[in-house]
Protein backbone atom coordinates (compact mmCIF):
# COMPACT_ATOMS: atom_id res chain seq x y z
CA UNK A 1 0.00 0.00 0.00
CA UNK A 2 1.46 3.19 -1.00
CA UNK A 3 2.02 6.02 1.59
CA UNK A 4 2.66 9.29 2.30
CA UNK A 5 6.32 10.73 2.90
CA UNK A 6 4.45 11.74 6.23
CA UNK A 7 3.85 8.29 7.04
CA UNK A 8 7.85 7.09 7.99
CA UNK A 9 8.09 9.29 10.60
CA UNK A 10 9.86 6.86 12.81
CA UNK A 11 13.18 7.30 10.10
CA UNK A 12 12.40 10.50 8.70
CA UNK A 13 10.36 12.86 11.49
CA UNK A 14 11.86 15.79 9.31
CA UNK A 15 9.43 16.61 6.50
CA UNK A 16 11.41 19.34 4.78
CA UNK A 17 14.96 16.78 4.73
CA UNK A 18 12.69 14.39 2.81
CA UNK A 19 11.27 16.92 0.38
CA UNK A 20 14.68 18.54 -0.52
CA UNK A 21 15.97 15.40 -0.82
CA UNK A 22 13.65 13.88 -3.20
CA UNK A 23 13.34 17.38 -5.12
CA UNK A 24 16.97 17.68 -5.65
CA UNK A 25 17.18 14.15 -7.07
CA UNK A 26 19.93 14.11 -4.28
CA UNK A 27 22.04 11.09 -4.47
CA UNK A 28 23.52 9.73 -0.98
CA UNK A 29 26.53 7.00 -0.72
CA UNK A 30 25.98 4.31 2.08
CA UNK A 31 29.79 4.25 4.07
CA UNK A 32 29.42 1.17 5.00
CA UNK A 33 27.38 -2.21 3.27
CA UNK A 34 23.92 -0.79 2.34
CA UNK A 35 22.12 -2.04 4.72
CA UNK A 36 22.20 0.07 7.81
CA UNK A 37 19.37 -0.31 10.41
CA UNK A 38 17.59 2.50 10.49
CA UNK A 39 16.05 3.69 13.75
CA UNK A 40 14.87 7.22 15.83
CA UNK A 41 18.44 6.93 17.63
CA UNK A 42 20.46 6.18 14.49
CA UNK A 43 18.50 8.01 11.37
CA UNK A 44 21.42 10.83 10.77
CA UNK A 45 24.33 8.71 10.43
CA UNK A 46 23.39 7.55 6.92
CA UNK A 47 21.29 9.35 5.34
CA UNK A 48 21.58 6.47 1.99
CA UNK A 49 20.14 4.41 3.98
CA UNK A 50 17.64 6.04 5.62
CA UNK A 51 15.80 7.68 2.53
CA UNK A 52 16.21 4.26 0.70
CA UNK A 53 14.19 2.84 3.85
CA UNK A 54 11.83 5.44 3.05
CA UNK A 55 11.38 4.37 -0.09
CA UNK A 56 10.50 0.90 0.76
CA UNK A 57 8.17 1.62 3.47
CA UNK A 58 5.85 3.19 0.67
CA UNK A 59 7.16 7.18 0.25
CA UNK A 60 6.83 8.15 -3.13
CA UNK A 61 8.11 11.38 -4.90
CA UNK A 62 4.64 12.60 -6.42
CA UNK A 63 3.17 12.66 -2.78
CA UNK A 64 6.04 14.86 -1.47
CA UNK A 65 4.27 18.34 -1.44
CA UNK A 66 6.60 20.94 -3.16
CA UNK A 67 7.41 24.32 -0.76
CA UNK A 68 4.53 26.35 -2.44
CA UNK A 69 1.64 23.20 -1.80
CA UNK A 70 3.14 23.31 2.05
CA UNK A 71 2.66 26.89 1.86
CA UNK A 72 -1.15 26.93 -0.03
CA UNK A 73 -1.73 23.99 2.63
CA UNK A 74 -0.97 25.79 5.20
CA UNK A 75 -2.88 28.87 4.38
CA UNK A 76 -5.80 26.52 3.87
CA UNK A 77 -6.01 25.10 7.26
CA UNK A 78 -5.74 29.10 8.84
CA UNK A 79 -8.67 30.10 6.36
CA UNK A 80 -10.12 27.65 7.82
CA UNK A 81 -9.57 27.89 11.18
CA UNK A 82 -10.06 31.54 11.00
CA UNK A 83 -13.66 31.12 9.72
CA UNK A 84 -14.45 28.39 12.41
CA UNK A 85 -13.39 31.36 15.15
CA UNK A 86 -15.78 33.84 13.56
CA UNK A 87 -18.63 31.18 13.14
CA UNK A 88 -18.26 30.39 16.82
CA UNK A 89 -18.57 34.39 17.67
CA UNK A 90 -21.15 35.21 15.75
CA UNK A 91 -23.33 31.72 17.30
CA UNK A 92 -26.14 33.33 19.64
CA UNK A 93 -25.49 32.80 22.85
CA UNK A 94 -27.73 33.41 25.96
CA UNK A 95 -27.34 36.58 27.76
CA UNK A 96 -25.94 36.12 31.75
CA UNK A 97 -29.41 37.17 32.58
CA UNK A 98 -30.88 34.90 30.83
CA UNK A 99 -28.91 32.00 31.59
CA UNK A 100 -29.92 33.43 35.41
CA UNK A 101 -33.88 33.11 34.67
CA UNK A 102 -33.29 29.20 33.43
CA UNK A 103 -31.22 28.79 36.70
CA UNK A 104 -33.80 30.18 38.94
CA UNK A 105 -36.66 28.06 37.56
CA UNK A 106 -34.26 24.93 37.43
CA UNK A 107 -34.35 25.26 40.82
CA UNK A 108 -37.91 25.78 41.62
CA UNK A 109 -38.62 22.76 39.69
CA UNK A 110 -36.75 20.80 41.42
CA UNK A 111 -37.57 22.09 44.69
CA UNK A 112 -41.26 21.55 43.74
CA UNK A 113 -40.90 18.27 42.08
CA UNK A 114 -40.31 14.92 43.72
CA UNK A 115 -39.41 12.11 41.26
CA UNK A 116 -39.51 9.06 43.33
CA UNK A 117 -43.10 10.41 44.80
CA UNK A 118 -42.48 8.80 48.00
CA UNK A 119 -45.15 11.58 48.95
CA UNK A 120 -48.05 10.12 47.23
CA UNK A 121 -48.33 7.54 50.08
CA UNK A 122 -49.82 10.10 52.34
CA UNK A 123 -52.50 9.91 50.28
CA UNK A 124 -55.92 7.95 51.04
CA UNK A 125 -55.14 4.92 48.82
CA UNK A 126 -56.22 4.54 45.65
CA UNK A 127 -59.22 1.60 45.14
CA UNK A 128 -59.71 0.66 41.76
CA UNK A 129 -62.61 -0.86 41.09
CA UNK A 130 -63.29 -4.61 39.38
CA UNK A 131 -62.56 -4.77 35.42
CA UNK A 132 -66.32 -5.26 34.90
CA UNK A 133 -67.30 -1.96 37.44
CA UNK A 134 -64.66 0.43 34.66
CA UNK A 135 -65.87 2.69 31.66
CA UNK A 136 -64.29 1.12 28.80
CA UNK A 137 -65.37 1.99 25.27
CA UNK A 138 -63.87 -0.52 23.07
CA UNK A 139 -63.48 2.05 19.61
CA UNK A 140 -60.62 3.88 21.19
CA UNK A 141 -57.20 3.07 21.30
CA UNK A 142 -56.44 4.98 25.00
CA UNK A 143 -58.77 2.95 27.29
CA UNK A 144 -55.05 2.15 28.61
CA UNK A 145 -53.55 5.30 29.63
CA UNK A 146 -53.92 7.91 32.74
CA UNK A 147 -51.88 10.37 33.91
CA UNK A 148 -49.84 10.33 37.03
CA UNK A 149 -48.68 14.11 37.47
CA UNK A 150 -45.64 14.34 39.20
CA UNK A 151 -45.14 14.67 42.74
CA UNK A 152 -43.10 17.33 44.41
CA UNK A 153 -40.82 17.89 47.34
CA UNK A 154 -43.53 17.92 50.41
CA UNK A 155 -45.05 21.27 50.94
CA UNK A 156 -46.95 19.73 53.78
CA UNK A 157 -47.02 16.23 55.47
CA UNK A 158 -50.62 15.16 54.54
CA UNK A 159 -53.10 15.69 51.65
CA UNK A 160 -55.09 18.17 53.77
CA UNK A 161 -52.05 20.17 54.57
CA UNK A 162 -50.51 19.87 51.28
CA UNK A 163 -51.87 22.71 48.59
CA UNK A 164 -50.66 20.63 45.27
CA UNK A 165 -52.95 18.24 43.12
CA UNK A 166 -52.11 16.82 39.72
CA UNK A 167 -54.72 14.68 38.54
CA UNK A 168 -57.37 16.73 39.74
CA UNK A 169 -58.24 17.39 36.75
CA UNK A 170 -58.19 14.07 35.16
CA UNK A 171 -60.12 12.50 38.14
CA UNK A 172 -63.43 14.97 37.55
CA UNK A 173 -66.65 14.50 36.19
CA UNK A 174 -68.04 13.40 32.72
CA UNK A 175 -69.68 15.81 30.14
CA UNK A 176 -73.29 16.98 29.98
CA UNK A 177 -74.37 15.59 26.62
CA UNK A 178 -72.49 12.74 25.70
CA UNK A 179 -74.63 9.69 26.34
CA UNK A 180 -72.43 7.35 24.80
CA UNK A 181 -70.23 8.54 27.67
CA UNK A 182 -72.01 8.25 30.19
CA UNK A 183 -70.66 7.45 33.85
CA UNK A 184 -71.68 5.30 36.21
CA UNK A 185 -70.86 7.56 39.67
CA UNK A 186 -71.17 4.79 42.34
CA UNK A 187 -68.39 3.31 42.65
CA UNK A 188 -65.55 6.37 41.68
CA UNK A 189 -63.12 4.62 43.78
CA UNK A 190 -60.53 5.99 42.69
CA UNK A 191 -61.66 9.83 43.44
CA UNK A 192 -60.41 10.61 46.98
CA UNK A 193 -56.55 9.08 46.01
CA UNK A 194 -57.04 11.48 42.95
CA UNK A 195 -58.22 14.25 44.95
CA UNK A 196 -55.65 13.78 47.81
CA UNK A 197 -53.07 14.23 44.58
CA UNK A 198 -54.70 17.54 43.14
CA UNK A 199 -54.42 18.72 45.83
CA UNK A 200 -50.81 17.83 46.87
CA UNK A 201 -49.76 18.99 42.93
CA UNK A 202 -51.62 22.30 43.33
CA UNK A 203 -49.71 23.53 46.47
CA UNK A 204 -46.53 22.28 44.15
CA UNK A 205 -47.72 24.55 41.59
CA UNK A 206 -47.98 27.42 43.77
CA UNK A 207 -44.47 26.60 45.26
CA UNK A 208 -43.13 27.09 41.53
CA UNK A 209 -44.84 30.24 40.37
CA UNK A 210 -43.83 31.96 43.35
CA UNK A 211 -40.09 31.72 42.35
CA UNK A 212 -40.85 32.69 38.93
CA UNK A 213 -38.81 36.11 38.32
CA UNK A 214 -41.24 38.84 38.63
CA UNK A 215 -44.31 36.79 40.07
CA UNK A 216 -44.04 38.57 43.66
CA UNK A 217 -44.49 41.52 41.89
CA UNK A 218 -47.68 40.89 41.23
CA UNK A 219 -50.88 42.10 43.34
CA UNK A 220 -52.17 39.04 45.17
CA UNK A 221 -55.00 39.44 43.27
CA UNK A 222 -53.40 38.86 39.74
CA UNK A 223 -51.61 36.12 41.45
CA UNK A 224 -54.22 34.43 42.29
CA UNK A 225 -56.32 34.30 39.40
CA UNK A 226 -53.00 33.77 37.31
CA UNK A 227 -52.76 30.38 39.59
CA UNK A 228 -56.51 29.13 39.69
CA UNK A 229 -56.87 29.55 35.68
CA UNK A 230 -53.32 27.97 34.36
CA UNK A 231 -52.83 25.53 38.22
CA UNK A 232 -54.35 22.61 35.94
CA UNK A 233 -52.72 23.25 32.66
CA UNK A 234 -49.58 23.29 34.48
CA UNK A 235 -49.87 20.06 35.98
CA UNK A 236 -50.88 18.70 33.04
CA UNK A 237 -47.74 19.99 31.32
CA UNK A 238 -45.66 18.56 34.82
CA UNK A 239 -47.28 14.80 34.22
CA UNK A 240 -45.65 14.74 31.11
CA UNK A 241 -42.37 13.81 33.27
CA UNK A 242 -43.46 10.59 34.59
CA UNK A 243 -45.87 9.84 31.07
CA UNK A 244 -44.44 6.72 30.07
CA UNK A 245 -45.40 5.98 26.43
CA UNK A 246 -45.13 2.09 26.13
CA UNK A 247 -47.80 1.82 27.72
CA UNK A 248 -49.72 5.20 27.78
CA UNK A 249 -50.26 5.53 31.53
CA UNK A 250 -48.25 7.54 34.49
CA UNK A 251 -45.82 5.57 36.03
CA UNK A 252 -45.06 7.40 39.64
CA UNK A 253 -43.13 4.92 41.47
CA UNK A 254 -44.49 1.63 42.36
CA UNK A 255 -47.64 -0.11 40.41
CA UNK A 256 -50.04 1.23 43.18
CA UNK A 257 -49.17 4.79 41.63
CA UNK A 258 -49.27 3.49 38.00
CA UNK A 259 -52.33 5.32 36.45
CA UNK A 260 -54.20 4.45 33.65
CA UNK A 261 -57.07 5.96 31.51
CA UNK A 262 -59.29 3.73 33.53
CA UNK A 263 -58.11 4.63 36.87
CA UNK A 264 -59.28 8.10 35.89
CA UNK A 265 -62.56 7.39 34.95
CA UNK A 266 -62.94 5.71 38.31
CA UNK A 267 -62.58 9.41 39.79
CA UNK A 268 -65.51 10.85 37.74
CA UNK A 269 -63.65 11.91 34.17
CA UNK A 270 -64.62 10.22 30.77
CA UNK A 271 -62.92 9.94 27.30
CA UNK A 272 -63.95 13.68 26.50
CA UNK A 273 -61.20 14.84 28.12
CA UNK A 274 -58.76 11.39 28.96
CA UNK A 275 -58.74 11.32 24.88
CA UNK A 276 -57.45 14.30 24.32
CA UNK A 277 -55.09 14.85 27.17
CA UNK A 278 -53.54 11.25 26.20
CA UNK A 279 -53.05 12.81 22.86
CA UNK A 280 -51.35 15.85 24.41
CA UNK A 281 -49.35 13.78 26.80
CA UNK A 282 -48.04 11.66 23.67
CA UNK A 283 -47.16 15.23 21.30
CA UNK A 284 -45.32 16.46 23.98
CA UNK A 285 -42.88 13.94 25.36
CA UNK A 286 -41.90 13.43 20.92
CA UNK A 287 -41.27 16.88 21.51
CA UNK A 288 -37.90 15.72 23.82
CA UNK A 289 -38.10 18.52 25.40
CA UNK A 290 -34.94 19.67 27.51
CA UNK A 291 -35.71 20.37 31.18
CA UNK A 292 -34.61 24.07 30.43
CA UNK A 293 -37.46 24.24 27.99
CA UNK A 294 -39.87 22.11 30.19
CA UNK A 295 -39.47 24.82 33.07
CA UNK A 296 -39.55 27.99 30.86
CA UNK A 297 -43.12 26.53 29.43
CA UNK A 298 -44.72 25.90 32.60
CA UNK A 299 -43.24 29.37 33.53
CA UNK A 300 -44.68 30.87 30.42
CA UNK A 301 -48.37 29.00 30.45
CA UNK A 302 -48.43 30.46 34.37
CA UNK A 303 -48.17 33.96 33.17
CA UNK A 304 -50.50 34.77 30.39
CA UNK A 305 -51.83 38.04 30.23
CA UNK A 306 -55.50 36.70 28.90
CA UNK A 307 -56.23 34.93 32.19
CA UNK A 308 -59.64 35.92 33.57
CA UNK A 309 -59.59 38.13 36.05
CA UNK A 310 -56.19 39.45 35.71
CA UNK A 311 -56.07 43.06 36.02
CA UNK A 312 -52.80 44.22 35.12
CA UNK A 313 -52.56 42.35 31.66
CA UNK A 314 -49.13 44.86 30.47
CA UNK A 315 -47.01 43.66 33.51
CA UNK A 316 -47.96 40.23 33.21
CA UNK A 317 -47.39 40.22 29.78
CA UNK A 318 -44.35 41.48 30.02
CA UNK A 319 -42.87 39.14 32.41
CA UNK A 320 -44.15 36.44 29.54
CA UNK A 321 -42.13 38.17 26.79
CA UNK A 322 -39.22 37.92 29.00
CA UNK A 323 -39.68 34.32 29.30
CA UNK A 324 -40.88 33.71 25.75
CA UNK A 325 -37.57 35.62 24.50
CA UNK A 326 -35.75 33.29 27.02
CA UNK A 327 -37.05 29.97 25.90
CA UNK A 328 -36.41 31.35 21.72
CA UNK A 329 -32.51 32.47 22.48
CA UNK A 330 -32.08 28.65 24.53
CA UNK A 331 -33.57 26.64 21.69
CA UNK A 332 -31.48 28.42 19.60
CA UNK A 333 -28.41 28.21 21.20
CA UNK A 334 -28.79 25.04 23.02
CA UNK A 335 -31.06 22.62 21.17
CA UNK A 336 -29.91 21.21 18.01
CA UNK A 337 -31.39 20.20 14.64
CA UNK A 338 -33.40 18.91 13.59
CA UNK A 339 -35.15 18.30 17.18
CA UNK A 340 -34.98 22.78 17.28
CA UNK A 341 -36.72 22.90 13.51
CA UNK A 342 -40.29 24.96 14.53
CA UNK A 343 -39.74 23.70 18.47
CA UNK A 344 -40.89 27.05 19.61
CA UNK A 345 -44.00 26.87 17.45
CA UNK A 346 -45.05 23.67 18.62
CA UNK A 347 -44.54 24.36 22.21
CA UNK A 348 -46.67 27.66 21.63
CA UNK A 349 -49.73 25.34 20.27
CA UNK A 350 -49.12 23.17 23.12
CA UNK A 351 -50.16 26.21 25.51
CA UNK A 352 -53.24 25.90 22.89
CA UNK A 353 -54.38 22.69 23.51
CA UNK A 354 -53.95 23.41 27.47
CA UNK A 355 -56.43 25.78 27.26
CA UNK A 356 -59.24 23.07 25.14
CA UNK A 357 -58.39 20.64 28.02
CA UNK A 358 -58.93 23.17 30.39
CA UNK A 359 -61.98 23.75 29.08
CA UNK A 360 -63.36 20.33 29.34
CA UNK A 361 -61.70 19.55 32.91
CA UNK A 362 -63.92 23.00 34.18
CA UNK A 363 -67.06 21.41 32.31
CA UNK A 364 -66.67 17.80 33.72
CA UNK A 365 -65.55 19.42 37.33
CA UNK A 366 -69.02 21.41 37.48
CA UNK A 367 -70.56 18.29 36.57
CA UNK A 368 -68.94 16.04 39.24
CA UNK A 369 -69.19 18.96 41.91
CA UNK A 370 -72.88 19.31 41.49
CA UNK A 371 -73.01 16.16 43.03
CA UNK A 372 -72.27 15.71 47.02
CA UNK A 373 -72.00 12.51 47.63
CA UNK A 374 -68.58 13.13 44.99
CA UNK A 375 -68.53 16.49 45.88
CA UNK A 376 -67.53 15.54 49.64
CA UNK A 377 -64.31 13.39 48.53
CA UNK A 378 -62.66 16.60 47.20
CA UNK A 379 -60.25 18.67 49.26
CA UNK A 380 -60.84 22.18 50.35
CA UNK A 381 -57.93 23.19 48.34
CA UNK A 382 -59.36 21.52 45.00
CA UNK A 383 -62.89 22.94 45.98
CA UNK A 384 -61.12 26.56 46.33
CA UNK A 385 -59.16 26.06 43.40
CA UNK A 386 -61.86 24.75 40.80
CA UNK A 387 -65.45 25.40 42.75
CA UNK A 388 -65.33 28.96 42.24
CA UNK A 389 -63.75 29.54 38.84
CA UNK A 390 -62.91 32.74 37.10
CA UNK A 391 -64.58 32.64 34.10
Amino acid sequence: MQRRAGFCTEIAPKALWRRRSMKRKAMFTCPFNSDCKITKDNRRHCQACRLKRCVDIGMMKEFILTDEEVQRKREMIMKRKEEEALKESMKPKLSEEQQNVIDILLEAHRKTYDPTYSDFTQFRPPVRAREDQRLTRSSSVLTQGFSSEDSSEPFGSSPDSVEHGMFSNLMLSEPEDSPSMSINFSPLTMLPHLADLVSYSIQKVIGFAKMIPGFRDLTAEDQIALLKSSSIEVIMLRSNQSFTLEDMSWTCGSNDFKYKVSDVTQAGHNMELLEPLVKFQVGLKKLNLHEEEHVLLMAICILSPDRPGVQDTALVETLQDRLSNVLQSYIQCQHPPPGSRLLYAKMIQKLADLRSLNEEHSKQYRCLSFQPEHSMQLTPLVLEVFGNEIS
